[in-house]
């Protein structure tokens, strides 16, 4: 017997004859003996027609009541589901955040979690042994008592934080695919996938392109320690041994990993946007003037590459954003062109992000030259690097993105089972 949560995305939960089947996962987790708690989202595609009437109603509309019109999608989903289990004869009860409560941060459609009381909710599994269904996405802001919702694949972060506040033994989180692979098998058909990844690498995956989980979700776990398993909602449930270990992958501490590879994946991304300042004076503060106006803005800056100017006088700067917010930074620069002080902005939106991740990489030197000599024999021209312990990322010319990922791939051993 163990404390289970498990959290179904919009894809599972898509109409009533995905919930019947979600209904059944839980069910089989309910006979074996498990305490359950199950966190649903939005029905697919149900957020985004939410999001639209927003928008259709008022360009320039009340974050408070976005959130109130946005959270309705998991209240659906998470009464059907109730409505579904107890009529398989499961005790269940559906939970909407404000009713937990979850208690979050008053900032409306990206909200975050500073406390959850999961009490009710544990002693309703003595008494009862009763399922909680579990509305993601949501929770509440206690000084003004108002539905606040978490950002999208909120419902991710909400299902780690209750795990955590309820104490469970795992996190499962079942969606689309079976588990986080070595990179996109869409375009490396010999990606693997993995059966354990470190928290920290799999932060770094899901930071930079990888999208089987959200960010903060993976942030929780690792603060938490709270093993997060990725599986497939659409195996058969009677087919699942609760008490086995089914296919899918395991995100946890690396110390319960007996040994990690160099590299464990490939990540990318094209929803990058590159911008150039040529000739900037070199002296303190310009650094300041470019990305205080940015940071002012909310547009987030990734990639920095300054070249060391000869003469000690102009200097070129280079860095990244995202592809959406390409215009209103370029906008916010030329807006602030006579602080700054620079000759040209040159500019290319054609760019992608390639990054290799892996704990390995703090202890094996030479990992990312093999990288720069592998894809210079590809004649792929790298723009600009950054690098950390665990990873480094290169920018490269968008046409060579699938290249690059499968050239790196075999390099780093990624093929081989």
């Amino acid at each position: 017997m163990g404390r289970l949560v498990m959290k179904f995305g919009g894809t599972s939960v898509a109409n009533i004859d995905r919930i019947r089947n979600v209904a059944r996962h839980v069910k089989r987790e309910v006979d074996a003996g498990h305490d359950v708690a199950v966190v649903v989202s939005a029905m697919s595609g149900k957020t985004n027609e939410l999001v639209d009437w927003c928008r259709d109603a008022s360009p320039l509309h009340d974050a408070r009541e976005y959130d109130a019109v946005v959270a309705s999608g998991e209240q659906v989903t998470s009464g059907l589901l109730a409505i579904v289990l107890q009529g398989m004869g499961i005790q269940a009860r559906s939970w909407q955040g404000w009713q937990i409560p979850i208690k979050t941060s008053d900032a409306h459609a990206s909200a975050r979690i500073l406390e959850i009381d999961g009490t009710e909710i544990f002693n309703r599994f003595g008494d009862r042994k009763e399922v909680a269904v579990i509305a993601g996405f949501q929770g509440i802001n206690p000084q003004t008592n108002r539905i606040t919702t978490l950002g999208r694949g909120g419902s991710d972060t909400s299902a780690v934080a209750i795990a955590a506040a309820i104490r469970a033994d795992r996190c499962d989180i079942y969606t689309d695919v079976d588990g986080v692979y070595t990179t996109d098998p869409r375009v490396v058909p010999k990606a693997r996938r993995l059966d354990k990844i470190a928290f920290e690498d799999m932060l770094e995956l899901a930071s930079l392109g990888a999208k089987v989980l959200q960010v903060r979700s993976v942030e929780l776990g690792m603060v938490h320690n709270m093993p997060v398993f990725v599986r497939s909602s659409f195996d058969k449930p009677e087919d699942i041994d609760p008490h086995g270990t089914p296919p899918g992958t395991l995100i946890c501490s690396e110390e319960e990993i007996m040994e990690s590879h160099v590299v464990t994946g490939i990540a990318f991304t094209k929803d990058e946007a590159q911008i150039s300042l040529r000739q900037i004076e070199d002296k303190p503060g310009v650094a300041a003037a470019i990305f205080g106006p940015l940071a002012d803005a909310n547009i987030n800056v990734d990639m920095i590459v300054q070249n060391v100017s000869e003469d000690g006088k102009t200097t070129d700067l280079t860095f990244t954003v995202p592809a959406s917010d390409y215009n209103r930074a370029r906008d916010t620069i030329t807006s602030s062109k006579g602080k700054i002080g620079y000759a040209r902005l040159d500019s290319a939106t054609d760019v992608s992000k390639v990054s290799v991740i892996g704990s390995g990489m703090r202890s094996h030197a030479g990992v990312a030259a093999k990288a720069f000599k592998a894809l210079s024999e590809r004649n792929i021209n790298i723009r600009a690097i950054t690098t950390s312990e665990i990873k480094f990322s290169v920018l490269i010319d968008a046409a060579y993105t699938e290249l690059a990922v499968r050239t790196l791939h075999t390099l780093y051993g990624l093929d081989q089972a």
